[in-house]
């Protein structure tokens, strides 16, 4: 079986994939690239039994008819944090899964940005969040220039850590462990950035029973160990 997901999910996934086949399930092949180049290929017809990406991305797809809208599963959820380059003697990837919250407030993160000469953030669905919300607090204009979107495929941390940017966003799973980063924390409530991130059957499938299989494995008990164990939360029971 194939499935293709965002790089925000790659290593996650593959434990997760892993630990599926060991319980007697299907092998599935994972391809990891940016979330909208994976979407662009599922439109585009190439064959995959699991499109596995931002739950809004997947449910466009569903619309379309390139996934089963019935199948489509929420599988994880990613808060986004906030990170620096790494001074001497951090530790790397500190602070965002040790329960940190990066600033006060709303009002403590807004003249953050407004203090920060060069802004990193993702291609991804917490990238967009971010300049949605920038928008929306009426700084669009002001920090347009300021503002360094990562490559797609490319993390925010690779930006801090080769001085391309001051400070910067992503998915928290995006920046644990990554050299030449320290992590602040996530966002404060008044303003978090939460993705979701789900599964869902594509139409060009031949097995749709196994994917299925394949993606109740992934709501598994085991698999929500494996998923707090990478620095995403299980999706909250609806």
């Amino acid at each position: 079986m194939r499935a293709v997901s965002s790089m925000a999910t790659r290593h996650v996934l593959g434990e997760l994939l892993a630990a599926a086949a060991d319980r007697g399930l299907p092998a599935v092949r994972l391809e990891s690239v940016g979330g909208v180049s994976a979407a662009q290929r599922v439109i585009e017809g190439e064959p995959f039994d699991l499109v596995l990406l931002a739950e809004d991305a997947l449910g466009a797809l569903a619309g379309e008819g390139h996934v089963h809208a019935s199948s489509l599963t929420p599988l994880m959820v990613s808060s986004v944090v906030a990170a620096v380059p790494a001074g001497p003697g951090s530790v790397p990837g500190s602070g965002a899964d040790s329960g940190l919250v990066a600033f006060a407030d709303a009002a403590a993160l807004r003249a953050a940005l407004r203090a920060a000469p060069r802004i990193g953030y993702s291609t991804g669905p917490s990238g967009t969040a971010l300049v949605r919300m920038l928008e929306d607090w009426g700084l669009g204009d002001e920090l347009r220039h300021r503002l360094v979107q990562a490559r797609p495929g490319v993390p925010v941390a690779q930006l801090l850590a080769r001085g391309e940017a001051d400070l910067g966003f992503q998915q928290r799973s995006e920046l644990i462990g990554q050299p030449g980063v320290r992590t602040l924390g996530v966002l404060p409530a008044d303003c978090a950035i939460d993705t979701v991130f789900a599964g869902a059957v594509a139409v060009t499938t031949t097995a749709c029973a196994e994917a299925l299989d394949v993606l109740a494995f992934l709501r598994s008990d085991e698999a929500i160990r494996i998923i707090g164990a990478h620095g995403f939360d299980a999706p909250r029971c609806s």
